[in-house]
């Protein structure tokens, strides 16, 4: 895939499908040495964007390791054009090319050539979670997603030479022989645990060095939201509950299963914010460390299944403790004690979750590399 294939759809009025994807604003601008290209199809909202993108490229420009020359902003209605445009191969965050449908902001790099990424920022998705007119969220947004590049390392490259092949027994008795119980598990287990326990590493050091680098205030506000959004999103698992006792009382499940797929979305929608605190504790900002961890522990953790407020805090604990030099064989172990913390909290209800960690090749990852949130 050549560099200048990415965004052409928009870059060269290629939609003959529908005209409003044409161009509506191109500009470049120059940030210390670093020429920032700005393609929209958007009308309007694309400016106040723009400044803030400057803003923290700023900043960034003042890192030794900063190596980007060029940086292209795509402000899109949706990122439609960006999914066409790339393949199923390369380094794919949890969730495949069509979860772009719901990110907020990507950054796509190449490995093998630091000079120049692009930034996607998707209207659509920015407007569903309340960002789009938010400074200080857009702000620690593209704070998070510049760091990516500068948090590459031996850790992070090792972390894409790995697979986790995963074996559940116990579902059978639990759920019957309903292969769609079955198919939406396995589904589930394989997202969260690549998430969790592959993907943490990029995760995590991205988030530090944005907090290194100054941003530590935005990054902070941005997850004081998401916890409160964690928080308001327990009605939903209520929700859950009630739809699930539904199935037991008409045989389709087991009380079993309820409880253990309850379990699995418990996990699968809080864990992951260890991703975010685990960050400050490495940088040893205790001070919002404590704060993001009250709140959690206020609104969120007592409403979960008690063995996921175990495994959180063994998932941040592991977190803090990530090396940043491990080689893919070094790395496989890190990642199989993270993989034991999830399998620890499924046991509790009666999930024998089987895992093998594996080495795909030692060789570092060739071609694009996409970082989400």
């Amino acid at each position: 895939m050549r560099p200048r294939g990415l965004g052409s759809d928009i870059r060269e009025n290629r939609a003959p499908h529908d005209r409003s994807r044409f161009l509506k604003h191109l500009a470049v601008h120059k940030v210390a040495d670093t020429e920032l290209q700005v393609v929209s199809d958007l009308d309007s909202g694309v400016q106040a964007i723009v400044c803030i993108e400057k803003e923290v490229i700023e900043r960034y420009t003042q890192d030794p390791e900063w190596q980007h020359g060029v940086i292209t902003l795509f402000v899109l209605q949706d990122l439609e054009p960006l999914i066409r445009q790339l393949s199923q191969g390369g380094s794919v965050p949890p969730g495949g090319i069509q979860a772009l449908k719901h990110r907020p902001i990507v950054n796509v790099y190449d490995l093998r050539n630091p000079y120049s990424c692009r930034i996607f920022i998707n209207q659509v998705a920015m407007k569903r979670e309340g960002y789009w007119d938010d400074q200080l969220a857009v702000r620690a947004l593209l704070a998070h997603e510049h760091a990516h590049p500068l948090a590459e390392c031996a850790t992070t490259r090792s972390s894409r030479c790995l697979k986790v092949e995963l074996s559940s027994d116990g579902l059978t008795a639990q759920l019957g022989d309903s292969e769609v119980w079955q198919g939406k598990i396995d589904g589930l287990l394989e997202v969260m645990v690549e998430k969790l326990c592959l993907y943490a590493p990029r995760e995590v050091f991205a988030n530090e060095v944005a907090i290194r680098s100054g941003f530590a205030d935005a990054l902070l506000y941005l997850d004081v939201q998401n916890v409160n959004k964690a928080a308001e999103g327990l009605r939903a698992r209520q929700s859950l509950s009630q739809q699930l006792q539904k199935q037991v009382e008409r045989g389709s499940l087991t009380t079993e299963g309820a409880h253990l797929l309850l379990t699995i979305a418990d996990m699968k929608g809080y864990l992951d914010l260890a991703l975010e605190t685990a960050p400050f504790h490495r940088q040893e900002r205790l001070t919002q460390a404590e704060e993001l961890e009250g709140m959690l522990h206020e609104k969120v953790i007592p409403h979960l299944e008690p063995a996921v407020g175990r495994a959180y805090q063994r998932l941040r604990d592991g977190y803090v403790g990530l090396p940043t030099d491990a080689s893919p064989r070094e790395l496989a172990p890190t990642v199989e004690s993270l993989v034991d913390i999830l399998a620890a909290a499924l046991r509790d209800k009666g999930l024998e979750l089987g895992y093998e960690v594996g080495v795909v090749t030692e060789q570092e990852e060739r071609g694009y590399c996409l970082e989400w949130d």
